[in-house]
C-alpha cells in the first residue's frame, strides 16, 4: 500500500515574529518537499491569545506558494460560514489551484470561539443535524446544473449558482468519530478521519464507519481512511516525553523514538490507514527533521 504524508501547518506565527510562519513552512519544505503530497490548515479563530491565521486565507496563500502540493482543510467547522458560500469558496480555490483542493469539513466542537465570535453553539446532535445540511448543499452546488434549491432542518438554498463548477470536484473528507457523523462519512466522503486518536479508537470507529458504508451499500474499500495528529518525535522516549510536554503522549499522537513511532504508523497502515495528516513538534529542529527523513519516512515509500 503506498503511503502519503501531509503536513499540517502551525496556527499562526509566534508572537511578535509575523514573518515566522511563511519563513518557517518554507523552510521545512525545503527539506521534506519530496516526502509530502499536500499542505493542511486548521479551522480555527484563537487558541488563547496565540496568533492564529484565518484557514480560508491560510490556504488560498499556500495553493498560490506551493504550486506542486496539495491544500486541504482539516476540517471546517460547519457553523463558521454559511454553507452556500463555502461551497462557492471552494469551488472558486478548486478551480485557481488546478484542482488541487482537499475538501476537509465536521460538526465544530470549539464551544469559546463560536461565543467569542458570534457564532450560536447547538448541541452536538443540531451541530451534526446542520452538518447534514451543509453536505447536502455543497455537494448539490458542485455537481447539479442549473439553479439549486434544498430545504433543510437548518440550512436552506433557492435558485442559487455555483458557477464555474470545480472541475474535478473537490476530494471530500469528513472528520469526526460519532455515530452520526460516520453515517455522513458514509454517504458524502471520500476521506475519513478522526483527529489525535490512538490506534484502539481509531480502528474501533474505522469498523463503524465500515459498517455504515455497507448498510448503505457502499463498498467499504472506496472510503480513504486517514490519520489527523501530532508527531512527537524524540532519539529518546525521555527527549519525546519532554517535546510532548503533558499534552501529546502515546494515547493521542504518533509518538516516541524513530522506532516506536514506525512501529505505531505501520499498526495504522496494517488497518488500512494509508495517508496521515501530521503536525510535527519542533520542525526547525535539524535533529527532528533529520529523525524523520532518515530513520521514519523511509520505511514508508
Amino acid at each position: 500500500m503506498a503511503v502519503e504524508f501531509g503536513l499540517v501547518t502551525p496556527a499562526g506565527p509566534l508572537k511578535g515574529q509575523t514573518d515566522q510562519w511563511k519563513h518557517g513552512i518554507d523552510t521545512s519544505l525545503t527539506v521534506l518537499l519530496g516526502y509530502v503530497s499536500g499542505l493542511w490548515v486548521t479551522d480555527h479563530f484563537f487558541w488563547d491569545d496565540e496568533p492564529t491565521f484565518e484557514c480560508w486565507t491560510a490556504m488560498a496563500y499556500l495553493s498560490a506558494r506551493w504550486p506542486q502540493l496539495d491544500i486541504g482543510s482539516a476540517v471546517l467547522g460547519q457553523g463558521y460560514r454559511n454553507p452556500a458560500l463555502t461551497a462557492k469558496m471552494a469551488a472558486t480555490l478548486q478551480t485557481l489551484s488546478n484542482g488541487r483542493l482537499i475538501f476537509g469539513i465536521g460538526a465544530g466542537w470549539k464551544e469559546d470561539e463560536h461565543y467569542a465570535y458570534g457564532y450560536p453553539f447547538p448541541s452536538a446532535g443540531v451541530r451534526v443535524e446542520q452538518l447534514e445540511d451543509t453536505l447536502e448543499i455543497i455537494t448539490r452546488l458542485w455537481t447539479q446544473p442549473g439553479k439549486i434549491s434544498y430545504q433543510g432542518k437548518h440550512y436552506s438554498v433557492v435558485n442559487a449558482y455555483c458557477e464555474p463548477k470545480p472541475d474535478p470536484v473537490p476530494l471530500l473528507v469528513v472528520g469526526g468519530g460519532g455515530d452520526k457523523t460516520t453515517r455522513l462519512a458514509a454517504r458524502f466522503a471520500d476521506w475519513w478521519n478522526i483527529p489525535d486518536a490512538s490506534f484502539d479508537t481509531y480502528s474501533e470507529r474505522m469498523a463503524v464507519v465500515q459498517n455504515h458504508c455497507a448498510e448503505i451499500g457502499r463498498d467499504p474499500s472506496t472510503m480513504r481512511y486517514t490519520w489527523f495528529g501530532r508527531l512527537v518525535l524524540g532519539r529518546t522516549e525521555t527527549d519525546a516525553l519532554a517535546r510532548g510536554g503533558n499534552q501529546w503522549t502515546y494515547n493521542n499522537a504518533l509518538f516516541g523514538t524513530p522506532e516506536q513511532v514506525v512501529q505505531q504508523m505501520g499498526r495504522f497502515v496494517d488497518a488500512g490507514v494509508d495517508y496521515f495528516m501530521v503536525g510535527i513538534l519542533d520542525l526547525d529542529n535539524p535533529d527532528v527533521v533529520d529523525m524523520l527523513i532518515t530513520d521514519v519516512l523511509p520505511y514508508f515509500p
